[in-house]
């Protein structure tokens, strides 16, 4: 991809950013393939304990987001970034060595596990409101698109150098080597040279409760944030639910092998990362709101093609690969330039609330609609619960007709005054 006269490569200080974040986010792939590998493989560890090692890792993002976004917002976020890599470094370097003195136990993984989110939540908020202050307005969703791509190929490359790793060199002596990229990681975020703005410090600091308030404040009493949250949040709750379907009406529904359904989502997820290369390039040429519009009447109506799929043969396998690519071509477009937005429209002083406020809705509605989804192929059967999910995917296309997210004729210069929550109120003032 050719680079543009406002390319954030043209900045050595996000190149030293974007390699380390590459390498952060090839080392969670990673890490999360081989991770349980340890529990089933060195622990014996039944279902229901991977089950729990694995929600260990999402845990954080409820519990600790909404301090973590306070904590980052009176700091600046490079050194956050670098201890968190330094702290995931030595909980992964941990496992092996108690491998090797014969000292690991189940709860002791699901302590590391705990710790791992924790630390991954610290560092995805604290990068989200990094990226403003490494590279100019101009070069945010070039910025954002490339990080997309980074986490698109984690996506596709982990699982597999993952199953390579273990083959090759066992499931601790790979958390070993997992270990080293994120001191590499490290490495290149100290060597970043850049002056980050100091932390507002008020005059009176307000409680923890008045903190959290005024991030909440930063996403529901901004009129572009509100419609943005709401809207990502409705497909992220239909999307989970359809794909806690896809799986059992692929393979029991459909036929398909494994190997059918790697093909599938390896194919697919191609599609995810041509996306974030071309993001910016197509925004550009389409204009700014008619793109994200396009985005989400295309991601929501793709999924629908997987009910033209009759069986296990090439043309059904087409139409599962066809459709998971494009919209997943279409959802990264959407997220790179939202992100993006998200970043423009809101002050710095609120930007780690701000990201942590809105992980914290976005990703909860990740287990309710697994959980919805399963429960409709439990009672309804696996063909009407995909048809269900997947014309419930069709719902976020709903916010095209009166959000002003897709009346944007380009990306915002700053933040909108008129639209950026007021500050919170000085402890001396409440009743």
């Amino acid at each position: 991809m050719a680079e543009n006269p406002t390319g954030a490569l043209r900045n050595p200080n996000f190149r030293k950013f974007w390699i380390g974040e590459t390498l952060s986010l090839l080392g969670t792939e990673v890490t999360r393939f081989a991770l349980p590998l340890i529990a089933v493989l060195t622990l014996s560890a039944s279902a229901f304990e991977v089950g729990l090692l694995n929600a260990m890792r999402y845990v954080p993002i409820v519990i600790v987001s909404l301090f973590a976004g306070i904590w980052l917002d009176r700091r600046r976020r490079l050194p956050v970034l670098v201890a968190s890599n330094v702290g995931r470094a030595i909980c992964i370097g941990l496992v092996p060595l108690l491998v090797v003195f014969d000292s690991l136990t189940l709860w002791v993984l699901c302590l590391v596990a705990l710790a791992l989110g924790t630390l991954t939540v610290l560092f995805d908020v604290g990068s989200l409101s990094f990226v403003p202050s490494v590279v100019d307005r101009t070069q945010l969703p070039d910025a954002n698109g490339r990080l997309q791509a980074s986490f698109s190929l984690a996506m596709i490359v982990g699982p597999g150098l993952g199953g390579f790793l273990v083959a090759a060199l066992t499931a601790p002596v790979t958390l070993a080597v997992d270990a080293l990229s994120y001191a590499v990681s490290v490495v290149l975020l100290l060597s970043i040279r850049i002056r980050e703005p100091e932390p507002d410090v008020p005059a009176i600091r307000p409680t923890v409760r008045e903190s959290i308030a005024e991030g909440l404040r930063a996403v529901f009493g901004n009129a572009v944030l509100r419609n943005l949250l709401t809207q990502s949040a409705t497909f992220n709750l239909a999307q989970n639910a359809m794909l806690t379907v896809f799986v059992l009406y692929t393979v029991r529904g459909l036929g398909l092998s494994a190997q059918q359904l790697g093909l599938v989502l390896g194919l697919g997820s191609l599609g995810s990362f041509a996306g974030a290369l071309l993001a910016n390039r197509i925004t550009r040429r389409v204009g700014y709101g008619r793109m994200l519009r396009a985005a989400t009447i295309v991601a929501g109506l793709a999924p629908l093609m997987f009910l033209a799929a009759r069986g296990p043969d090439l043309g059904s396998v087409a139409v599962l690969t066809a459709a998971y690519g494009v919209a997943g071509f279409m959802l990264v477009i959407y997220n790179v330039n939202t992100v993006s937005l998200r970043q423009v429209v809101t002050p710095n002083r609120l930007l780690a609330r701000m990201n942590a406020s809105y992980r914290m809705v976005l990703f909860g509605t990740i287990p309710l609609g697994a959980l919805l989804g399963g429960t409709l192929a439990q009672y309804l059967g696996l063909r009407p619960a995909m048809t269900i999910t997947v014309v419930l995917l069709t719902s976020p296309i709903a916010w095209t007709f009166f959000s002003p997210v897709f009346r944007l004729p380009a990306l915002p210069t700053g933040p909108d005054a008129t639209l950026v929550a007021a500050p919170a109120p000085a402890p001396a003032a409440k009743a």
